[in-house]
Parts: C-alpha cells; sequence; structure tokens
C-alpha cells in the first residue's frame, strides 16, 4: 500500500459526522494558533515592560488582545470542522452586545478607570477635590477612586463620576498661595493696616521670599474696607501657616489700635430745631 492509499483508508475513518483528517488538520491548526498567540503574547508583554503606562492598564490591555486571539482561533478551528463560522460569529456578536447592555454602568466606570490612569490628573496620595468631595487619593482602580477625607471617612467614587466632574489638584505644585482678607475700619490708616499685614507675613520663616508676600487693599465695603495678604509656602505648610496668619494678624491689630469690623448700620436721628 502506498502513501496515497494509505491517506485516502484514513480520509475514510469518521468519528461521528467528522472524518479523522479533518479532526487531524483542526488539532494541526490549534496548535499552530496556540503557537501563534504564544509568541504574539510574548511581544507583547516585551512591550509593555518598555512601556510607560500604568500596570493596571497594562494588565487590560493584555487581557482584551489574549481573549480576542482565542476567539479568532477558535473561529478558525471551527471553520475547519465544518462548523458554520458565520452563524458562530453572530451568536457572539449578540451575546456581546447583550453583555455591554446589561453591564453598561461597569463598562462606562471601566473605560473612565482606564482614562484616570493614563491622564492621571492625579494619582495614590495626591489631595484633591472632586465631585463635591476633598481627601488624599488612597487608590485609582479601574472601577472607583478610593478618597479619604481629613475626618478618616473613606468614599468610593465611580470612575465615571470622576472622569465628569472639575478636578482640583492640591498636591500636583510644590508651593501654594494662602490668601486672606480681612475687614478693617476705615478710621484706620492704610499703611497702618499694610504693614501689619506684611508684619505678620516676614516674621515667619516658613514664608517663601520669592515670590514675595503681598498686602494690600482690596475693596471698599459699606461699612469696613477689605485687605488682602498672600503668602507662598511649602503646600505641606499650607494650611499651618494658614491659621497662623489669622492668629498672628489678630494680635498685631489689637496691639496697633486697628479695628476689625463687621457688617453693621449706623443710623443718624437729627434733632427738631
Amino acid at each position: 500500500m502506498n502513501l496515497t492509499d494509505a491517506l485516502n483508508s484514513v480520509s475514510e475513518i469518521s468519528v461521528g459526522t467528522l472524518s479523522l483528517m479533518k479532526l487531524i488538520s483542526a488539532v494541526l491548526i490549534f496548535l499552530v494558533c496556540l503557537l501563534v498567540i504564544t509568541i504574539i503574547m510574548k511581544a507583547i508583554d516585551q512591550i509593555q515592560r518598555r512601556s510607560k503606562l500604568d500596570k493596571t492598564i497594562n494588565s487590560f490591555i493584555r487581557s482584551a488582545i489574549k481573549v480576542g486571539l482565542w476567539i479568532i482561533a477558535l473561529i478558525i478551528v471551527a471553520d475547519k470542522l465544518g462548523i458554520q463560522t458565520t452563524s458562530l460569529v453572530t451568536l457572539i456578536g449578540v451575546a456581546g452586545l447583550a453583555l455591554s447592555l446589561s453591564i453598561q454602568g461597569v463598562l462606562s466606570n471601566l473605560f473612565s478607570g482606564l482614562t484616570t490612569l493614563a491622564t492621571k490628573p492625579f494619582a495614590a496620595g495626591d489631595y484633591v477635590e472632586l465631585d463635591g468631595v476633598s481627601g488624599s487619593v488612597t487608590e485609582v482602580g479601574l472601577f472607583y477612586t478610593t478618597i479619604t477625607t481629613v475626618d478618616n471617612k473613606v468614599i468610593y467614587i465611580p470612575n465615571s463620576q470622576v472622569a465628569g466632574a472639575k478636578i482640583i489638584n492640591y498636591t500636583k505644585q510644590k508651593n501654594r498661595r494662602a490668601d486672606l482678607t480681612f475687614s478693617v475700619s476705615y478710621d484706620a490708616p492704610t499703611e497702618m493696616v499694610k504693614a501689619a499685614l506684611m508684619e505678620a507675613m516676614t516674621t515667619d520663616d516658613r514664608i517663601l521670599k520669592d515670590p514675595a508676600p503681598f498686602a494690600g487693599l482690596l475693596s471698599y465695603k459699606d461699612s469696613s474696607v477689605e485687605y488682602v495678604m498672600r503668602a507662598w509656602t511649602k503646600r505641606e505648610d499650607y494650611w499651618d501657616v494658614y491659621f497662623d496668619l489669622n492668629e498672628r494678624v489678630r494680635d498685631l491689630f489689637e496691639k496697633r489700635g486697628i479695628r476689625m469690623t463687621y457688617n453693621h448700620l449706623n443710623v443718624h436721628i437729627a434733632e427738631k430745631q
């Protein structure tokens, strides 16, 4: 028996409705697909090791590519076995659509989380204000961003809300400016008030010399004159400097006889002649 006869004999062997040759061909194609998937995944791993993307994003991309490659491999093998791949692809599409509709909110949080991880408007440890919440970022996950407030509450914000919210990052810059305003009586001389405000800032070593501190008359109110003081400091000293300046200005005003005022109404009654 020659090779051709042997192959013909093998092709006549069947398992159910499938011939043995089709099964062998499908197995060989599956092994080739497995080899190709392994090579592609190793190449992706090498690219990701050199990438600067977040590990969570790299992990998600790797998983998505791997799932996609396996779906393609299964379709190729199914086609070799004589299975109608058109209906299989349609079934996968319908199942994917139904799944995406049922987990629409989860997917929204997922892709918003990936966007946040990629753009990096903040990182773990930053003090931020977002979606009406202020605190330190504990974790930036795929579905939720975790924030710990100053009174030690842990808040989980869905990433879809984070992506659409105005984000204020107080940690991004190394220096911050403390802006304070004070309402002072019209009777107090302007230069005296400004000198007191400048003294409060220049006597504090935590306040930076560059940019220089500033004090000036801000506006005229109905019953007071409003002054502003601006002092730059390192971000870690901001709140200590803010509160200390408030206390120091009050003490200096009392020593210099400068009266701090509040909204009030003076009523003058003229006597009849």
